[in-house]
């Protein structure tokens, strides 16, 4: 059994919980997730990846956001509880090395995921700019420890709440048309329309782009295959040939496609927790 020790809720839907899982947490490293399970008889095996981890205390951190059922079921645990499953750590870890300048574009709760990616790339003697995105500043996480890593830590949101009004693929570009602080690489997590836009924004500047593909990710094995994607003009499985890929040359549009195949099953499970009232 793995222990709740702390639960917060970051904003309305999202949430952060350090559970006790020492030897995840002396092996982990960026990038990588675990698979949880919140029932083992009947409940779905859900990846997520971890956020940080504290090898020290034997924990790691994930945070969530409530789309799916298993996920609203997990947002109703409290500290003292405990996860019966908990498998990791798993994918491939970031490749990290002293690049120059490296830019990392979280958008919603991408932030999380880019949480120890950020930390490695600075650990590693890069310049870390760092870009946050939100529709509204309520739905912003985790800036007090993005300002811990950062170089420079830019902020936007969609209604101009909080920090610039706008879209991450602008500040961006910026960086990428500066002749003196252009990036020597990008590394983007967040919803895949945004990762694509990052892409496009990056490509004509021929600045090297990596994207997180994890929010595609079902069984975490290899085995579902509902995590394929073309890569290249070649099938990738996210969860054992990534998470991460060349976002250049990623297909997402297709990959947007087949996040929305199970968008009715996950709706009726969704609305199932709802009426029995496992979810505040």
């Amino acid at each position: 059994m793995y222990k709740i020790v702390k639960k917060l809720q970051l904003s309305e839907n999202v949430y952060r919980m350090d559970i006790e899982a020492p030897l995840i947490a002396a092996e982990r490293k960026a990038g990588q997730f675990i698979i949880l399970q919140v029932n083992t008889e009947y409940g779905e095996r859900v990846p997520l990846t971890i956020a940080d981890a504290d090898p020290i205390a034997g924990t790691i951190t994930i945070i969530f956001q409530t789309v799916g059922a298993t996920t609203m079921k997990l947002a109703k645990l409290n500290e003292g509880d405990s996860l019966p499953a908990l498998l990791g750590p798993l994918g491939k870890p970031t490749h990290v090395e002293k690049r120059g300048h490296v830019v990392c574009v979280g958008g919603g709760i991408g932030v999380a995921p880019m949480h120890p990616i950020a930390q490695a790339m600075k650990a590693a003697g890069n310049k870390v700019t760092i870009i946050m995105g939100a529709r509204n500043k309520e739905l912003l996480i985790m800036e007090e420890e993005m300002k811990k890593i950062a170089d420079e830590l830019i902020i936007v949101t969609d209604d101009g709440s909080y920090g610039r009004k706008g879209l991450v693929t602008e500040p961006l570009k910026e960086l990428c048309e500066s002749e003196t602080n252009k990036p020597d690489e990008a590394i983007v997590i967040g919803p895949p329309i945004m990762m694509k836009f990052c892409a496009l924004t990056t490509k004509p500047y021929n600045v090297p782009t990596v994207a997180s593909l994890n929010t595609i990710m079902i069984d975490g094995t290899g085995m579902c295959g509902g995590c394929r994607i073309t890569v290249g003009g070649e099938t990738k499985f996210v969860c054992v040939d990534g998470p991460e890929f060349d976002a250049h040359q990623v297909d997402f549009d297709q990959m947007m496609k087949r996040l929305s195949a199970y968008k009715p099953q996950e709706e009726r499970a969704r609305d199932h927790v709802c009426r029995s009232g496992l979810h505040a």
